[in-house]
């Protein structure tokens, strides 16, 4: 059953997300229209086959999908209604109490729209970083209150759904928390940790390995757009850097006496370890630590393709990859995660295709 009645979805904004859900939806049948205020960014949008663009004759479609700043989704969302663009609406917008709270200050009938915010993105900014599958099994929450009319969920419970996402639903004040502890503070520590580097001298920075490229990967985010996503969300990101400035002067203190400081380092470190394990695994299951078969492959174009043909042909499947280039050497290590018990099965199989598996 089609949920818009064989009507259009109206995606405002053609960045990363508003882009990425185009392709998403365009790829799941859904008449897309776009708009956006840069001509440039609706373009390549178009180009891409993100949808259409908005031609301003057409009747109401009906769902709009506005992925613009935090500060601006009421106005946004308010023209959108108030002009009969789409009937019901959601933004994408990563903190949900400013905009929701400033849509029902100047929103005519506020029930007509319901904020959300789908769990993706990428440090590249832009219509040319969107992915179809960017929302593929990840959290799209929905925020609803108790004069959200019942057809705005359910038409955004279908966008996320036809993107590929898992639908959650959280109040306004739940979700700015719980990004505050799993994105937003996150990114502030990737950036300043990155901002160490900056005036580092080279011969240190030249060390750098996959330790601090996995702690800094995020502070590559587009300043301006973070710089407006940390102010909408300050009040729910201080209370996390608080208790994270507490365990740092705990860690400051007990590095001043190293000796007698360990047993606070031990548990410093073990509260890491066990607030890792409680990350969510492979399409939100439970976590898993897995095994790591480490290949040695040549720089060289086809090598990684014939890897994964290899390890296919083993029987074996590859839970996760990651990619270590090795100083002064045209060769990289490709570490290969599988289920525990079956590394020895794959590093043989490996092996006999003349692979050199390190360790």
């Amino acid at each position: 059953m089609d949920p818009f009645g064989g009507r259009s979805v109206l995606v405002v904004g053609t960045g990363l997300v508003g882009t990425s859900l185009g392709l998403a939806l365009t790829r799941a049948g859904v008449d897309v229209r776009l708009a956006d205020a840069k001509p440039e960014f609706l373009a390549e949008a178009v180009r891409l086959g993100a949808g259409r663009p908005e031609a301003g004759d057409e009747t109401s479609a009906a769902f709009a999908v506005v992925a613009v700043p935090p500060e601006a989704v009421a106005s946004v969302v308010g023209e959108v209604l108030a002009g009969g663009r789409a009937e019901y609406a959601t933004d994408v917008a990563s903190v949900k109490v400013l905009p929701t709270t400033q849509v029902r200050e100047r929103v005519a009938d506020p029930g007509r729209y319901v904020g959300s915010h789908p769990m993706a993105g990428r440090e590249i900014s832009g219509p040319s970083g969107a992915l179809a599958d960017l929302f593929e099994g990840r959290p799209w929450v929905i925020c609803p209150d108790d004069g959200t009319h019942q057809q705005a969920v359910t038409r955004a419970l279908a966008v996320a759904r036809l993107a590929g996402a898992v639908p959650m639903t959280m109040t306004a004040a739940e979700h700015d928390a719980a990004v505050a502890l799993v994105s937003h503070a996150p990114h502030l520590v990737a950036a300043l940790m990155a901002g160490r580097l900056a005036g580092a001298p080279g011969h240190e920075v030249r060390l750098a390995g996959p330790g601090v490229t996995d702690v800094t990967r995020v502070a590559s985010g587009d300043p301006e757009l973070w710089t407006e996503i940390l102010t909408a969300n300050a009040a729910a990101v201080r209370p996390v850097l608080e208790a994270l400035r507490t365990d740092l002067d705990r860690l400051m203190t007990a590095l001043e006496a190293p000796v007698t400081g360990q047993p606070v380092l031990r548990e410093l470190l073990r509260g890491g370890v066990d607030g890792r394990s409680r990350l969510p695994g492979k399409h939100g299951a439970e976590h898993t630590e897995f095994a790591t078969v480490i290949v040695a492959v040549d720089d060289k174009p086809g090598q990684l393709a014939r890897l994964f043909a290899d390890a296919g042909a083993a029987g074996v499947n590859v839970e996760d990859v990651r990619i270590e280039h090795a100083a002064g050497q045209p060769l990289g290590l490709v570490e290969l995660d599988v289920r525990p018990g079956a590394e020895d099965e794959l590093a043989a199989s490996l092996r006999e295709r003349g692979w050199t598996i390190r360790g």
